[in-house]
């Protein structure tokens, strides 16, 4: 991958084509595609199909832990677009004066936005997009949730949607209104998860199934994802989370250590892979794999601070006094940095870093 390209973070998965070949076309142009979102990540790309697992909260949760990185959202149709398989569209309103004017509360527009509500993925918006934001508008005031909306529409003809007309059913969710007859726009959401399920579809149930604590469940699928696809790193390191936390420590350590074979540049495997060995009692295996998570990312505060940590555990006061001096460079005003300014006082002075 050339320097400065964008690693693309997948959450959800695509309803346009599988992964795999997402992934080879991002290769193709120089980038690199994974699943979640991981230090190294530039872009995140929600997928369609994070609709059909997630309720609106969840989906809505997702989003605002994505946002809060401060990295660039974008949704399924803007990431094709952004690689060329779709023609851009074209607008000249920006999605402030979109939502103003259709009188659309801004967060509902962005989540509306990242699952492909509007014919633009982004600003600028056109003609046809205050349409459809001035229904979805009226359909949110008839009690309609932005989720309703996001997935009647997804399944959908889009171009259409201008000139139907667009009510709310209390039990069956966003209808088309024609003559004297209402049809769906949606279809069967929820996917079977049997012996010939996609990974895509697998990885979406494991992650759902993390999220609601089952976590041998999604142990489980996770398993079953590396089955169909054994290099995706992400779910060799997801399976490895949960295995930790259910206290299987060593057949968490063989997955962390399968992420690490098929991402070596996986930075969090390398922290958590460390902080699982050093739980286990082996420190130098501990302090050589942050050594690794910060040679991938020199900024991994973090990383930084556990093994200055680990280095005065072991004695090497010098070692320590270096990372900690480093971890300052990063950040100098929460508990950890008062704690290292403490350890570098104690490398001076002789008083405890704990004190």
């Amino acid at each position: 991958m050339s320097e400065g390209a964008p690693v693309w973070g997948l959450v959800g998965a695509l309803a346009a084509f599988p992964r795999r070949l997402a992934a080879r076309e991002v290769a193709r142009r120089g980038g690199r595609l994974q699943r979640g979102v991981a230090r190294g990540t530039s872009h995140v790309v929600f997928g369609r199909r994070l609709l059909e697992r997630r309720d609106d909260a969840g989906v809505a949760a997702r989003v605002a832990a994505a946002r809060r990185t401060g990295r660039a959202l974008v949704s399924e149709n803007g990431f094709l677009r952004a690689l060329g398989l779709m023609a851009p569209a074209a607008g000249d309103l920006s999605q402030a004066t979109l939502a103003a004017q259709a009188r659309l509360a801004p967060d509902d527009l962005e989540l509306l936005r990242l699952f492909d509500a509007f014919d633009a993925a982004e600003e600028p918006y056109g003609f046809r997009d205050l349409i459809l934001a001035r229904k979805y508008a009226a359909l949110l005031a008839g009690g309609a949730s932005w989720g309703a909306v996001a997935r009647s529409v997804r399944h959908a003809c889009r171009r259409s949607l201008p000139a139907t007309a667009l009510h709310v059913d209390a039990a069956r969710g966003v209808l088309a209104r024609e003559a004297a007859r209402s049809s769906e726009l949606d279809g069967q959401y929820l996917l079977e998860l049997g012996a010939a399920a996609a990974p895509d579809d697998l990885f979406a149930a494991a992650e759902a199934a993390e999220a609601d604590g089952r976590l041998e469940a999604a142990a489980g699928l996770y398993a079953r994802c590396l089955a169909l696809d054994p290099g995706d790193a992400a779910a060799a390191f997801n399976r490895a989370n949960c295995l930790r936390a259910c206290g299987q420590s060593a057949e968490a350590e063989r997955d962390y250590a399968r992420a690490l074979q098929l991402d070596p540049g996986f930075v969090e495997a390398w922290f958590n892979l460390a902080g699982l060995v050093r739980a286990r009692g082996r420190a130098g295996a501990a302090r050589a794999y942050l050594g690794r998570a910060i040679a991938a990312d020199p900024g991994y505060a973090d990383a930084i601070y556990n093994l200055a940590t680990l280095e005065f555990e072991a004695g090497d006061l010098t070692a320590a006094a270096r990372w900690w001096r480093r971890y300052l460079e990063l950040d100098s005003d929460s508990d950890w940095a008062r704690t290292a300014a403490r350890g570098l006082r104690f490398v001076a002075t002789g008083a405890a870093p704990g004190g």
